[in-house]
């Protein structure tokens, strides 16, 4: 996991936050509920090669 993957993240999640501040003042709760959703689908999109690379090498590891 890269440095880099982490600061995309926390960007993510800056914006995700400030997005869903302004729309639920507005009174647009479905519309902040749907950017937290895209948000939390987007990061996971990028964090899940690395969750399935770590369960690869915990299964190799205890195959020996």
């Amino acid at each position: 996991m890269t440095v880099n993957l982490i600061f995309k993240i926390a960007a993510v999640g800056i914006l995700v936050s400030i997005l869903s501040q302004v729309l639920k003042h507005s009174g647009r709760e479905e519309q902040a509920f749907l950017t937290s959703l895209a948000g939390l689908i987007l990061v996971l999109s990028w964090v899940l090669p690395y969750i399935y690379e770590l369960f690869h090498s915990i299964k190799q590891l205890f195959s020996l």
